[in-house]
């Protein structure tokens, strides 16, 4: 079974999230800031993560860094969910090495295609 890690600090979206994917057959963990996020990819590897942007302690850009270094962790595809949509934060978020960007409020049909996409 796929494994996806969610990392948000609303706990209704990592709900949602993990609702979403659970029911379409992936096994989900769940972090609740990029901190933690890093400390569950290091335990048990991921084959997807999907993090927000703005959390306390460590942001998704800062976390998707510092995953892109871990072994294991150079081609894990990483999606951002967020409610940003700049071009200049996508743009920082490419550089650390995300993969796709889905906006929020997402539907459940857009989050299983995308993740169906990329986890094989």
């Amino acid at each position: 079974m796929r494994r996806i890690l969610t990392v948000d600090d609303s706990a209704s979206i990592r709900q949602m999230v993990s609702f979403t994917l659970t029911k379409a057959g992936y096994e989900v963990a769940e972090a609740v800031d990029g901190r933690d996020g890093l400390a569950k990819a290091g335990g048990a590897r991921a084959d997807l993560v999907i993090t927000d942007l703005n959390m306390p302690n460590m942001n998704g850009i800062e976390m998707i860094a510092a995953l892109r270094k871990l072994p294991g962790y150079g081609f894990t595809p990483i999606l951002m969910l967020t409610t940003e949509s700049q071009a200049g934060i996508k743009d920082a978020g490419r550089k650390a090495g995300a993969t796709g960007w889905i906006v929020k409020p997402f539907n459940a049909e857009q989050l299983t295609a995308v993740v169906q996409k990329l986890v094989k």
